[in-house]
């Protein structure tokens, strides 16, 4: 038998796998409660947590379980489990589809599945399915911000050689963050010789970006003296403008012009009232200010 028939012949024999086919989602946490929130702590939070709900469907199959939000976990793994049940469901990963909430709701789902304690098997591209929108309870998340990952490890683990030079590591690339009363999704952080505002807007793009406009054309985007707007990116469907701040002065100090800020930009949103001359002229220039995320 020639060596092409056999190649035939092996290829007739081995089952073809399903191509899954992955569908891309520009707005993935669209329509909770909570969706600015969602997209800062995926976009801009190093370290943070907020406890979520499961469905009362899921409730009924699996019970009451303690599950937590991270913003990453140990090595960007989608889940883990606990021996005790608890479940921690990680939003920055390393594998992922186009729709990131039918990502995070099949990291639940396996996490539910498997048995505590053991690693959670997550697959790359779910496919379709569920979504964060199906699974959860919906509501305001309660986040807590953390100077550090040690809210990952169970008491002990930490005395650990490994596990505490793991943690060390990875405590080291966590920058300053504070998450502002001012304004909901507004965060403060701190990088090298640089501070930063950096807001997810939680109003439809064009909206957002005519307000921003209004607000440049009037000589009002900037936090004060000695600040810069420095740009905006979008993130998830929405608009994150981002503002350069002296790096001396505390994230505390911010609040005040933060808020009048946010004041401002409410006033300008509202009305139906297009943009003159001089607000399209603006438009086109913050068009041209975009950034790169992160």
């Amino acid at each position: 038998m020639s060596k092409r028939r056999k190649s035939q012949r092996a290829a007739e024999a081995t089952p073809k796998r399903e191509k899954v086919r992955d569908i891309f989602v520009p707005r993935p946490f669209e329509g909770l409660t909570d969706e600015p929130e969602w997209i800062a702590l995926r976009e801009l939070v190093p370290a943070a947590s907020a406890p979520l709900r499961l469905s009362p469907a899921l409730v009924a199959e699996f019970g009451e379980r303690e599950i937590t939000l991270a913003t990453v976990l140990p090595m960007a793994t989608p889940a883990m489990t606990k021996p005790d049940g608890r479940i921690f469901i990680g939003l920055q990963r390393h594998l992922q589809s186009g729709d990131v909430s039918r990502d995070l709701a099949e990291a639940l789902l396996c996490a539910l599945r498997a048995e505590p304690g053991r690693p959670v098997a997550v697959p790359p591209l779910p496919g379709p399915g569920p979504r964060l929108q199906d699974v959860l309870a919906d509501g305001p998340l309660e986040i807590t911000m953390h100077d550090g990952f040690e809210f990952w490890l169970d008491p002990g683990a930490g005395d650990d050689p490994t596990v505490q030079a793991s943690l060390e590591r990875a405590n080291a690339a966590i920058y300053p963050t504070v998450r502002l009363a001012a304004a909901r999704s507004a965060y403060w952080c701190q990088v090298p010789e640089k501070a930063h505002v950096r807001w997810v807007l939680p109003d439809d793009e064009d909206a957002a970006l005519d307000a921003l406009a209004r607000l440049s054309a009037a000589g009002t985007l900037t936090l004060g003296e000695n600040t810069r707007f420095a740009g905006m990116f979008r993130a998830h469907g929405r608009l994150v403008p981002v503002w350069d701040l002296p790096e001396e002065i505390p994230a505390a100090d911010w609040e005040q012009p933060v808020a009048d800020f946010a004041k401002r930009y409410a006033e300008a949103l509202g009305g139906p009232i297009p943009l003159d001359a001089a607000g399209r002229r603006a438009r086109h220039g913050l068009l041209g200010r975009q950034l790169t995320l992160r």
